[in-house]
């Protein structure tokens, strides 16, 4: 088996905790030979682990496509508006690509990316990790099946859980729609594209309700201040104050996030200066911290998706509803049971969600991804949770953020796609 060789372009959270792991895990796999990555930092520690060559360490993602094609693959973990334009470019060079979700904060550039990938015929795979995992692939054989019978309703719940919620969306890099995405496509289009997978039908209409209930200036309660640590005279009895979420020895689960030096000091100092010391209550944020989305799919079934950053867990729930039987699981457990409604049978199913993050979907993603190019040029094959495949899933989220922005008013998803302007390509 040949290794491949990749190009990162961002070594933030999914960089240094997922694809950088991989490598290493796997080096007869995959092997990192360029990074790019402003943070200095990041990107030196990066390139020290994977012991990239100096010439091939960039701080800019753009500076990574000077020497024209120079690996196998590449891997785009920029933030969400720095995504189209390098997937662009990265095809047509050649390059197969794994490209963080969402694929783009536009509904066009979506589009010109599906079209781009065909094009060019290269993989464009979107990390829509929850496809992957133990958990929804037995779920979904059991649909293929025929155990379910027609699949009428499903129900699921993301509960993002308050802590991911003020930190990636109130006071992290997610908190703001006109800087990256809205809500619904950053955190829920995996959601989107789980309902629209398992029912294997094209949604028709989308209809959603949704707004940012509670971290707004006017909730913040008395004697509060800009920044937790600047002498608030509530930060004791608030739940959500950046000194008991960060300063949280001896793993730092959310500090090393904010900041590679995780002592007592560094972790002080970057609350000082850094984003994530504000008050929840007075940062710039502006996305949802609930929302709640209807489907409607063109044989008749619906679907319901409610997504809460006001929850204690970050658990997934979903109930589907058949004419022969119906499923309900839990994805934080691993279990799903399959109650049949002719012998009155229940058969509880648990799956092994051990490994790495999401279920298990993280690594097992990476691995399909690099299966799929190495047999991509003799069997071409555009993969589990390619763009084509994606697609569907962000047109969801854009019509969910155009009704809810229009107060709950249906939105056919063939009239946006109508209205779609004609995509530039690559």
């Amino acid at each position: 088996m040949r290794t491949l060789t990749a190009v990162l372009l961002g070594a933030g959270s999914r960089g240094r905790y997922i694809y950088g792991p991989y490598a290493e895990k796997y080096p007869n796999e995959m092997k990192i030979v360029a990074v790019a990555e402003p943070d200095d930092e990041r990107r030196n520690n990066f390139a020290a682990i994977h012991q990239i060559a100096p010439d091939q360490v960039y701080d800019s993602w753009e500076k990574a496509f000077e020497k024209g094609k120079i690996a196998d693959v590449m891997i785009i973990s920029t933030l969400d508006r720095m995504h189209y334009v390098p997937a662009m470019m990265a095809m047509e060079l050649g390059y197969h690509v794994l490209l963080e979700k969402p694929m783009s904060p536009s509904q066009e550039e979506c589009i010109a990316l599906e079209q781009a990938s065909l094009k060019h015929e290269r993989l464009l795979i979107v990390s829509h990790v929850l496809r992957y995992t133990p958990f929804w692939t037995g779920i979904k054989k059991c649909i293929e099946q025929g155990e379910l019978g027609t699949v009428a309703t499903i129900q699921l719940t993301e509960n993002v859980g308050y802590r991911h919620m003020t930190h990636s969306y109130v006071r992290g890099n997610w908190r703001n729609s006109e800087e990256t995405s809205p809500m619904i496509l950053a955190k829920s289009c995996h959601d989107l594209d789980i309902i629209s997978w398992l029912m294997g039908q094209e949604c028709t209409n989308v209809s959603s309700f949704g707004s940012l209930l509670h971290f707004r200036p006017e909730n913040a309660p008395e004697g509060s201040a800009d920044r937790c640590i600047d002498g608030c005279e509530v930060e004791k009895e608030c739940a959500f104050s950046a000194l008991k979420m960060y300063i949280d020895p001896p793993h730092h689960p959310w500090a090393r996030y904010m900041t590679s030096d995780l002592s007592q000091e560094g972790i002080l100092n970057a609350l000082h200066e850094g984003p994530f010391g504000r008050c929840v209550y007075r940062c710039d944020n502006n996305v949802v911290d609930h929302q709640i989305v209807n489907m409607e799919f063109t044989n008749g079934a619906n679907a319901s998706f409610i997504m809460s950053g006001l929850t204690e867990s970050g658990a997934r729930r979903v109930q589907i509803m058949g004419t022969k039987a119906e499923i309900i699981g839990d994805m934080d457990t691993g279990i799903y049971t399959l109650y049949r409604y002719l012998t009155g049978e229940k058969l509880e199913i648990n799956c092994n969600t051990s490994g790495d993050g999401h279920g298990g979907g993280d690594e097992r993603m990476v691995s399909s991804f690099l299966r799929e190019v190495r047999r991509f040029d003799q069997n071409p094959s555009y993969g589990l949770t390619s763009a084509t495949a994606s697609l569907q899933s962000h047109l969801i989220a854009f019509a969910s953020e155009q009704s809810r922005l229009k107060g709950g008013q249906a939105v056919k998803l063939a009239d946006m796609i109508a209205n779609q302007p004609v995509a530039v390509q690559g």
